[in-house]
Formats: C-alpha cells, sequence, structure tokens
C-alpha cells in the first residue's frame, strides 16, 4: 500500500496563503497523477486541483481558479498546493491523491487509488 502524507495546513485569517505538501514514494510519484481534495463539515467531498504526471497539465476547481496553484517537485518527490486569498469557504480538510487515471478523469474521486490522512485548513474571516 502506497502512502502519501500531507503537512502544511494551518489557521489563517482570510487573505492569506498557505502551502500544503504531499510526498510520495518514488513509485508513485514518477506513475501517477496527483490531485487535491476538500472535504468540509457536513459536506462531500470535491475536487480542487490535479496535475498529470508529467506536470505539463494541471486543472482546477472554478472555485480556486486564479487563487490556487499545484506543482510538482521531482528531486523531492513532492506535490505542492499554493493557496493565495484564502477564504472562510476554503476551509476543509484537504486531501492529496494519485491516480493512474487518464486525464479526463482526474477530476473525479472514485478514480484515485491512494489517499493521504488529511490536513486541516481553516479560514477565519
Amino acid at each position: 500500500q502506497e502512502q502519501l502524507v500531507e503537512s502544511g495546513g494551518g489557521l489563517v485569517q482570510a487573505g492569506a496563503s498557505l502551502r500544503l505538501s504531499c510526498a510520495a514514494s518514488e513509485h508513485v510519484f514518477r506513475n501517477y497523477a496527483m490531485g487535491w481534495f476538500r472535504q468540509a463539515p457536513g459536506k462531500e467531498r470535491e475536487f480542487v486541483a490535479a496535475v498529470s504526471w508529467s506536470g505539463e497539465s494541471t486543472y482546477y476547481a472554478d472555485s480556486v481558479k486564479g487563487r490556487f496553484t499545484i506543482s510538482r517537485d521531482i528531486a523531492k518527490n513532492t506535490v505542492y498546493l499554493q493557496m493565495n486569498n484564502l477564504k472562510p469557504e476554503d476551509t476543509a480538510v484537504y486531501y492529496c491523491a494519485a491516480t493512474r487515471a487518464a486525464l479526463g478523469y482526474l477530476t473525479m474521486t472514485g478514480r484515485y487509488n491512494y489517499w493521504g490522512q488529511g490536513t486541516q485548513v481553516t479560514v477565519s474571516s
């Protein structure tokens, strides 16, 4: 079973920035597309952002476009989610995930094979 380890969550005020990190094994990092999802209390888990295994293609939920950036660091086998101009509605547990699905499926929760344990992001108004 592959492990994904997230870090970087915390409590911030609206308008602040945070960077989430997700460390993966070299096997996963080099062969899987990576995504970030989030789940707020009482809501379903939703897609936030994804990057193809090559790093050439990225995808974002409309709610985070222009504020969040997903990236991959090959040297560190780590995927990042840079979150700027955070809003209270961004409050959620954020999960990193890995998938072998084709590009057209990267926004779909059910297509991901491995998940991290989640990291809490809380944005106060």
